[in-house]
């Protein structure tokens, strides 16, 4: 019989607790993930964004209310199976199987999740909130710089969906909840909590530290995120949603970790239009501007991505949307599209919410004053 388990949410250490195992992709045999904390200081129906006017986030939960939210997003949520086959020690066929968790983003079947919930699968299943399983899901891409992708049940219409909501002005203490298949049995359970914290830094890596993964701009909720919850919706008291929760310390309590909505929104929208994952990117080397950072640099601003030059290599990659906009070394980005780095996300979350050949201005300190940059975005190169 193959091995059976639930697709986990990333398990996270403190730099002063003992490690706990966990897993990014398919738990077979002894493979495994252990995780650290490197900061806690830090188609055919259009998708359906957020759009202007009243902000879902300065929404509150009332008496009953969590029940009538949790009701309106379920039917969206749906649990993904999925199947490997790996060579054991001796050559023989390991197989295994692991569950976690989606949501659909449009009505002909498109579904956003995790990475690692369907990272070397051989095959991807996804049984829906009515009880259906679909056994002929396509996998349709992952995003390059986040632990996010997308399947795709075929040949479907009029699937219900989420609304995406804002992540870009969420506040701490807000009210969220957290739907997710638990333990790869419970499809649709439902946490309530709040944001506990923004732009959290976590790195992800295996036991043979052969494997990496960085994660940053997270989310930190106390709303419970558990085993096999991975991929599933953060959402607030609108009915929207913020995030996409991805990870949890087992060591701390309520301490989940979710990526915000704004990272992946271009990328959907490309996607939709046109059946292929494709992120925007900039093409920069950047640190994150904090005032411990500005101090050690004698910078003007407190807030922003510094293109810094490192001995190796210029900040601006060649041939890259920075480069023919015209940034240069040693420039501050201090917005995007009026949006301020910081609190909203940064450089690359911000980013992040455009498709590639969408047009952005960016808001730039160079030699201590602000000066305009308008940039085409380009695509994130697949090699």
């Amino acid at each position: 019989m193959p091995k059976q388990t639930t697709k986990q949410p990333i398990k996270l250490q403190s730099q002063h607790l003992a490690i706990v195992l966990a897993a990014l992709a398919l738990l077979l045999g002894s493979t495994s993930l252990t995780i650290n904390i490197i900061n806690l200081l830090s188609g055919d129906t259009p998708i359906t964004f957020l759009g202007g006017g009243a902000d879902g986030n300065s929404a509150n939960f009332t008496e009953g209310s969590i029940a009538d939210v949790a009701s309106k997003v379920s039917p969206a949520v749906v649990s993904i199976l999925t199947e490997t086959t790996t060579e054991g020690w001796f050559g023989n066929s390991i197989s295994g199987q692991a569950a976690g968790t989606g949501f659909i983003i449009s009505s002909d079947g498109y579904i956003l999740t995790n990475k690692h919930v369907i990272e070397d699968a051989s095959s991807i299943s996804v049984v829906t909130d009515d009880g259906n399983t679909h056994t002929d899901v396509e996998f349709i891409g992952t995003d390059p710089l986040n632990d996010v992708a997308i399947i795709k049940i075929p040949h479907a219409e009029n699937l219900p969906t989420v609304k995406l909501g804002d992540s870009k002005t969420i506040t701490i203490g807000q009210q969220v909840i957290a739907v997710g298949n638990t333990l790869g049995q419970y499809s649709n359970t439902v946490t309530a909590g709040i944001i506990s914290g923004q732009n959290r830094s976590i790195t992800a890596t295996d036991n043979s530290g052969g494997k990496a993964e960085t994660l940053t701009d997270m989310l930190q909720t106390d709303a419970s995120i558990n085993q096999g919850n991975s991929g599933g919706p953060l959402v607030n008291a609108a009915g929207e949603v913020v995030g996409i929760n991805t990870a949890v310390a087992t060591s701390a309590n309520n301490l989940g970790f979710a990526i915000p909505i704004a990272s992946v929104k271009g990328m959907v929208k490309r996607v939709q239009a046109t059946g292929k994952v494709e992120r925007a990117y900039l093409g920069i080397y950047y640190i994150s501007v904090t005032p411990e950072v500005a101090k050690k640099y004698d910078l003007p601003t407190d807030t922003g991505a510094y293109l810094h030059v490192s001995d190796r290599r210029s900040a601006i990659l060649r041939g890259s949307t920075a480069a023919e906009a015209g940034l240069e070394d040693d420039d501050i980005i201090v917005s995007v599209n009026g949006i301020k780095v910081g609190n909203a996300g940064s450089v690359s979350t911000l980013i992040g919410e455009y498709a590639v050949g969408d047009h952005v201005q960016l808001g730039v300190v160079r030699d201590g004053k602000t000066i305009a940059i308008n940039a085409t975005l380009q695509a994130y190169p697949n090699d």
